[in-house]
């Protein structure tokens, strides 16, 4: 799975570099949002985290088409939840590498809104005073979509959402039948700028 994403990757890259009025760009940015629920099925326990602040740095490609686009990008994501349960309260991260696929549209001068699929691959879950095994499922996919404006020819800024499409949970390690969702729900605050 690794050597499929990695391949994508390049020839994203590849296919970018060849097109004529494109541009490769490095990118990062803060992204507030969520993980999914903690769940405890013996005590019907079901506790949503809170929100909390990371961050993402990664790379993209653009490939202009007139007034459409495709961006394909590679990007390390910090995902930090918190869970509050009887007065204990237990921070959440979450390391990941984030391929979105995104086209887009421009609709009026530097304006442009965008959507596509986002290949999600978990490098590291933990949650704070627990033992956490690994989640189910190392490659999920999620869908971005967002609005962005070109405040110059190399930089931009954008707002997308951010949604895993399936659940991934890790279990507790020590506590049977509990589980936490890692599936990001959040907003993404990104600037960019291509070379």
């Amino acid at each position: 799975m690794k050597k499929a994403i990695l391949i994508i990757c390049l020839l994203a890259g590849a296919v970018t570099y060849a097109q004529s009025g494109t541009g490769i760009g490095i990118k990062g940015g803060l992204n507030f949002g969520a993980a999914g629920d903690l769940s405890e099925t013996v005590s019907d326990i079901d506790i949503s985290s809170d929100s909390k602040v990371g961050f993402h740095l990664g790379v993209f490609g653009k490939m202009d088409f007139g007034t459409l686009y495709f961006r394909p990008e590679l990007v390390y994501t910090k995902l930090n939840a918190e869970y509050d349960y009887e007065e204990v309260t237990s921070d959440f991260e979450m390391s990941k590498l984030d391929m979105p696929l995104l086209v887009g549209l421009n609709i009026l001068g530097p304006v442009h809104i965008f959507a596509g699929p986002s290949l999600q691959y978990v490098l590291d879950t933990d949650l704070e005073d627990v033992e956490l095994e690994d989640v189910k499922n190392d490659f999920t996919v999620g869908f971005n979509i967002g609005a962005g404006v070109n405040l110059s020819d190399q930089l931009g800024v954008d707002l997308r959402y951010e949604r895993g499409f399936s659940d991934n949970e890790a279990e507790f390690a020590n506590v049977p039948n509990a589980r936490v969702d890692t599936r990001p729900s959040q907003l993404i605050l990104g600037l960019s700028y291509k070379f």
